[in-house]
């Protein structure tokens, strides 16, 4: 019997010997909403092996590792995935948020003292991660952002000699110029280019988004509300921060390819990210990406050239006129990096920036035999029968981004002080082309010059919270610009220049600078927990046209937890670029049935200055906005948005001015400079016209629906928008009968109507397991084309439906596949109707309008992808 009873004990001690080994080895823990609820069936997954287990019906988990210290993932439909450094024998408790709750996330910009939710913030924010924007199938930011954001618009251009590798792009159709994009916060450059082709955005001046890859991006937080009060200049409409990728712990590669329907538009790339360990308390989060896409031609087939009248057997042979018209070639590689270095618990370091290089080539109208009747055997083959040829326009494009920082505690204060540099530029080569006037000794490509721009800023930040009610902020900024315009060779402009694009000449080149200083301060008072009121003053100092003053008053008042509602008014500011006050050059274009040279001249020159032009000023702004936002569950919420902007002053690139005015009559003046140039007409710029635009924007998302054994998300997006024009158009004395010549019919609807009115997105997704799909609708609402003169030649564009097809699997925690197909029902827009005017077509040669463009004319798109993480 006590042989029993010592066995009984030995068994009894073993047994919790060996329970101890095996619970020294395990963690357990519990898993928890942001409500304290415990959550079923998550995945409890030891990092890098295939050991997990799931929650139990009260979010209550053990897991046995395989080695201490671990790190431990936890993922679940419909929540983010987070990690957890473990080790054995520790208990651990884990909130999980909502992976759709994007009014929950912490959000940087629209506040410069106190970060807050998107539901805390008194003005309307976006907050749109790395996974929408992937979903979209888009290869480039711009065009994603056109996807996700309704008031966002972007869309590819053809035959407008740079501006096709750009793509002008805005917020609520306020125009490039005036929508603010910065990086991580800090004011990210313009590009070298001004907008001067019969494209959305003419005569502005934006921001190279496509040259940030979609690899390096966190997410991007879209503030559709005025904030020049709080960023300066620029921020009209809003402002789009892209905030990078930080301490991430996985290496992602993607490797991605796609052709259109018909076979053409090829296109692939490879992206990959990687955080570096930077000593114990350091990260270096680097991307490095490739990307290569082929022309696509969607051109008219007139087999008849109305342009020049003429129906012969060339037309016949080449029904299509030789065109090329569609999205460019390009070909393009990025480096991004994004790092910091904590020195203490007081002192970070951080730097972060890029650098973007695109090659690209799009097409210019093709030279017909019997428009340019002889190559001199320069550009056809030796025995063979000249056929006319299409000149190339082609771009080398740079863009560099770099910010060096430190954030500190300086006497209770929070701050932030920070240097950038930010340059692009854009080198043209004319290619496939001849200077008909040096005849046989004409070279085939031509140097034909480069434009660029530059900024270096220095801030200096600093804000503090007083109790848990008062925050402040105060800054100041310090911004020296460059605008240089470097010169062609002499071929490309001499005796008529370049077929196409006659080169910058001596006399366009200039390399010109201009500084300002800003100072701002912002002040939030929470009176309560629900009722917050704020503002924002900020005065701005330009060298070259004086100062402005800024100021916003914003609140918010939350109605409990269900939702909050929220309005501000701003006055804001937009200062003429560089590249609008020093801008001249000479373009070839058709008007009126006829191919000529069209001169322009910066605003400072005093031909200008001669016809009474005064030197370019501010544009002024002011913003009205009111809104509300509901969450009637942590699945369902819904936004409602009103804006009304006022731009007085805008400053506009005129239309075409002749030596006859607006009557027919000779203008002596004007003829006098059109003789002395050798060109036909003249273009300049000016503070000209007032607009108002008003709207709405609405969301609403339902996330998490229980369906089988996965789960469904609808969303729901909405923004209409109308912009006027008020009062006359201003002119200058000795121009007065120019008013429709400085801004005829056509060059206002680019203003009033060359973006949707309305813009409508509606979509799903499912997930169940390792599969998941999203099928996207985007309705671009009608726009119209204005002719200069006939409103009978007017042509409104309907609105159609783009239908976005993605599908995903995962096969494992390594490999993952995804498949898009855009534009899945193959819609385009309407045709144009010329109704009689040849030009409105050049004579057929288009088939789809590209002056009032809504979501270009590619057709269906197919697009596959591998993503390897480890």
């Amino acid at each position: 019997m006590r042989k029993i009873k010592h066995l009984t004990k030995l068994l009894g001690l073993s047994f919790c010997l060996f329970s101890m080994g095996i619970f020294a080895q395990s963690v357990k823990g519990k898993v928890t909403d942001v409500a304290g609820e415990g959550i079923p069936f998550v995945n409890v997954i030891e990092k890098g092996t295939t050991n997990g287990t799931t929650t139990n019906d009260l979010g209550e988990f053990v897991l046995t590792l395989k080695k201490s210290p671990s790190v431990i993932v936890f993922s679940s439909i419909g929540f983010t995935t987070i990690e957890k450094n473990v080790s054995a024998g520790q208990t651990i408790n884990v909130t999980l948020s909502d992976a759709n709750d994007v009014l929950e996330e912490i959000v940087l910009t629209g506040n410069r003292s106190k970060p807050r939710t998107i539901l805390d913030s008194a003005v309307p924010i976006d907050n749109i991660g790395l996974a929408e924007l992937q979903a979209t199938g888009q290869p480039s930011i711009d065009q994603a952002l056109t996807y996700a954001v309704p008031s966002y618009n972007s869309s590819n251009q053809t035959v407008s000699d740079a501006t096709a590798h750009f793509d002008p792009a805005d917020l609520r159709g306020l125009g490039p110029s005036r929508t603010l994009v910065l990086v991580n916060g800090k004011r990210k450059n313009q590009s070298a280019l001004v907008y001067v082709n019969d494209t959305p955005g003419k005569g502005e001046v934006g921001t190279d988004m496509k040259s940030i890859p979609t690899a390096a991006i966190e997410r991007v937080e879209v503030l559709r509300d005025g904030a020049s009060a709080q960023y300066g200049s620029d921020a009209v409409a809003g402002v789009v921060n892209i905030i990078l990728k930080k301490d991430v712990e996985y290496t992602q590669v993607n490797a991605y390819s796609g052709i259109t329907k018909v076979g053409d538009g090829f296109n692939g790339g490879v992206d990959v990210n990687h955080t570096f360990a930077v000593g114990e308390k350091g990260f270096l989060n680097a991307t490095l990406s490739g990307y290569h896409q082929d022309y696509t031609n969607r051109a008219g087939e007139p087999g008849k050239d109305d342009l020049f009248g003429v129906d012969n057997q060339w037309t016949r042979d080449n029904p299509a006129l030789g065109m090329i018209i569609g999205q460019p070639e390009m070909t393009k590689g990025d480096l991004f990096i994004n790092g910091a270095y904590e020195l203490n618990e007081d002192v970070e370091l951080y730097a972060f920036g890029g650098f973007d290089y695109r090659k690209g080539k799009s097409f210019a109208l093709y030279r017909t035999p019997y428009w340019i009747t002889d190559d001199f055997g320069l550009l056809t083959p030796p025995g063979e029968t000249y056929n006319g040829f299409q000149p190339t326009f082609e771009t080398n494009i740079q863009d560099i981004l770099f910010t060096a920082g430190s954030k500190f505690r300086l006497g209770g204060f929070n701050a932030d002080l920070s240097a950038t540099y930010g340059g692009n530029t854009v080198d043209y080569t004319i290619g496939n082309t001849i200077n008909v006037g040096l005849g046989a000794n004409s070279p085939t490509s031509f140097d034909a010059g480069a434009y660029g721009f530059s900024n270096i800023i220095g801030n200096f930040d600093v804000n503090r919270q007083f109790g848990e009610n008062i925050s402040i902020g105060l800054g100041v900024e310090a911004r020296q610009e460059r605008f240089e315009v470097t010169e062609g060779e002499e071929a490309s402009y001499i005796n008529g220049g370049a077929q196409s694009f006659p080169g910058l000449q001596p006399s366009n080149a200039l390399n010109e600078t201009r500084t300002n200083v800003g100072v701002y301060g912002t002040l939030d008072w929470d009176i309560s927990e629900d009722f917050l009121i704020g503002g924002a003053v900020r005065y701005e100092n330009y060298s070259d046209f004086g100062g402005n003053t800024s100021w916003k008053i914003n609140s918010r008042y939350k109605l409990g937890e269900a939702g909050v509602l929220r309005g501000s008014y701003s006055t804001g500011f937009r200062a003429p670029s560089l590249h609008q006050v020093y801008l001249s050059n000479v373009q070839t274009l058709v008007s009126g049935g006829t191919i000529s040279n069209q001169g322009t001249f910066n605003n400072v020159s005093q031909v200008i200055r001669d016809l009474g032009v005064a030197p370019l000023f501010a544009e002024t702004s002011q913003n009205i906005s009111a809104g509300l936002t509901i969450k009637a569950s942590r699945n369902f919420t819904i936004s409602l948005d009103y804006y009304n902007v006022r731009v007085d002053d805008r400053v506009l690139f005129t239309g075409e001015i002749g030596g006859t005015d607006d009557d027919g009559n000779v203008n002596a003046a004007v003829q006098q400079i059109l003789d002395a140039n050798q060109v036909t007409s003249i273009k300049f710029f000016i503070n000209a016209v007032n607009t108002i635009t008003q709207g709405f924007d609405y969301t609403m998302r339902y996330r998490n629906i229980p369906l089988g054994t996965g789960k469904l998300g609808f969303n729901l997006a909405l923004n209409i928008n109308k912009t006027e024009l008020e009062g006359e158009v201003a002119t200058p004395t000795q121009l007065s009968n120019y008013k429709n010549a400085i801004f005829n019919r056509k060059e206002q609807s680019r203003i009033i109507s060359a973006r949707p009115n309305t813009k409508f997105l509606f979509g799903g997704n499912y997930e169940v397991g390792n599969f998941n799909a999203s099928l996207n609708n985007t309705f671009f609402g009608e726009v119209t084309w204005q002719h200069a003169t006939d409103p009978l030649k007017d042509q409104t564009f309907s609105g159609k439906v783009v239908t976005d097809l993605g599908l995903g699997y995962k096969f494992s925690d390594f490999v993952s596949l995804n498949v898009t197909i855009n534009n899945l029902f193959d819609v385009f827009p309407d045709e144009i109707d010329t109704k009689g005017d040849v030009v409105t077509d050049l004579g057929g040669r288009f088939r789809y309008p590209w002056e009032v463009n809504q979501f270009g004319f590619n057709g269906t798109t197919f697009r596959g992808g591998l993503t390897f993480t480890f």
